[in-house]
């Protein structure tokens, strides 16, 4: 189906937050950004919700492409909608939180040039609003 609107379409996109516990705290994984915007920088593993498919199913799939990580039970946590989140345009995120119970390999694809855990108390900086969804998630599942 094809359709016409009148009006501006925001697009939909997933960033998903896999945590893992240590005797240290919680470590969070992140992605090393392979393409603009924000190239270089760290972030959450994520992108754009494809026609075809659930919010859901974008997120594992996310995941996977970015990580390698598969079967980790995924939470919705939060909707962020600030309009000025994203440079490339209007984009409103469905976050998502997994913990990861047993250690799993992770390797970067897709177009993250490379993943790796980063201890929440010393996170590098990062692209987009990634810090206040880390935050928020910290303060609202983590303590």
């Amino acid at each position: 189906m094809n359709y016409t609107y009148n009006y501006p379409i925001p697009a939909l996109t997933v960033d998903i937050a896999v945590f893992k516990k240590t005797k240290e705290g919680y470590k969070i994984l992140l992605i090393k950004r392979k393409s603009n915007p924000f190239m270089g920088m760290w972030a959450l593993p994520g992108g754009f919700v494809d026609m075809d498919e659930t919010i859901e199913v974008a997120a594992t799939r996310e995941l996977f492409e970015e990580t390698s990580l598969s079967n980790i039970l995924l939470e919705q946590f939060h909707v962020f909608s600030e309009v000025d989140r994203d440079p490339r345009g209007r984009t409103v995120s469905v976050v998502f939180v997994g913990f990861l119970e047993e250690p799993k390999e992770i390797k970067a694809g897709d177009d993250a040039e490379e993943a790796c855990w980063f201890e929440i108390i010393n996170l590098p900086e990062l692209a987009f609003d990634h810090l206040k969804i880390i935050r928020m998630i910290e303060e609202m599942k983590l303590n």
